[in-house]
């Protein structure tokens, strides 16, 4: 994609309008379009223009962000009566960064194929705090050609990118990503009512397991790390159960790496 191209953003939520304020200095200019007055009028001030639909910032823009809440709402600005398939651009790329249904990705990039408006999925990771810092990872799913025109704006506010595979790809490798997010806070709670039960202060157990991290695989799957994982998390429960703490997350632990192989 060409700096004089413009870039176009639908959607400036939390997330979406720290992103976009970081493309308002895209030499091509930036073109933006939501709901909310309000969200609308801080980039303005800043130099972005303001489209009343997404069929009009579709109409401006070569490449268009999409940062919305669900399925429908993702949907609706792509195809509904005044959405971006509307403006009947050909040459056209819609990055949809929402949390969707991978599946969601992939039709409507079969809808769009045919109108010559190429989709790529790419969610993003980092929370507000990596967007305002323009620090964010984005998996991007795609066809070569459309994620490479896409690398230049997305960039501007990601610090990683990752093309992924195919459309929906992008999505699947965020929700794996999820998974592991999700999973290890609820772990560290679990943790922390361990610790607690047993005295230790909390201070103290996270600046072990920092410094622990910073220089252990914690993603060992060979025999040896199998085994270690097992040894500990059988002591871990019996710990434990002697402390009168229930550890659920422990014991699923310990049965997933029964039931899975040991890798070489």
């Amino acid at each position: 994609m060409g700096t004089t191209d413009v870039v176009g953003f639908v959607g400036l939520g939390q997330m979406g309008s720290p992103m976009a304020s970081h493309l308002v200095s895209w030499p091509g200019g930036l073109v933006v379009c939501d709901a909310r007055a309000e969200a609308r009028d801080i980039l303005a001030d800043r130099g972005a223009q303001v489209a009343r639909t997404p069929a009009d910032v579709a109409g401006l823009a070569h490449v268009v962000s999409v940062m919305l809440l669900d399925d429908e709402q993702v949907k609706e600005v792509v195809l509904g009566p005044d959405g971006i398939l509307a403006a009947r651009r050909e040459g056209l790329v819609i990055g949809l960064h929402s949390t969707i249904h991978p599946t969601t990705a992939e039709r409507l990039a079969e809808l769009c194929g045919p109108r010559g408006v190429a989709v790529v999925d790419a969610p993003v990771s980092g929370g507000s705090v990596g967007a305002r810092e323009g620090r964010l990872a984005v998996m991007v799913g795609g066809d070569d050609e459309a994620v490479e025109r896409c690398r230049g704006p997305f960039g501007m506010w990601a610090e990683l990118f990752v093309h992924t595979g195919p459309v929906g790809s992008g999505t699947r490798a965020k929700l794996a990503g999820d998974l592991v997010h999700h999973v290890s806070r609820a772990a560290v709670v679990e943790a922390q009512r361990l610790a607690a039960a047993a005295g230790i202060s909390l201070d103290d157990l996270v600046r072990v397991v920092r410094h622990s991290d910073a220089i252990t695989s914690w993603h060992d799957t060979t025999a040896h790390g199998r085994d270690v994982g097992t040894q500990d998390l059988l002591l871990v429960l019996k710990v434990g159960h002697e402390l009168g703490v229930d550890l659920p997350l422990a014991r699923v632990a310990l049965d997933g790496l029964a039931a899975d192989p040991p890798r070489s």
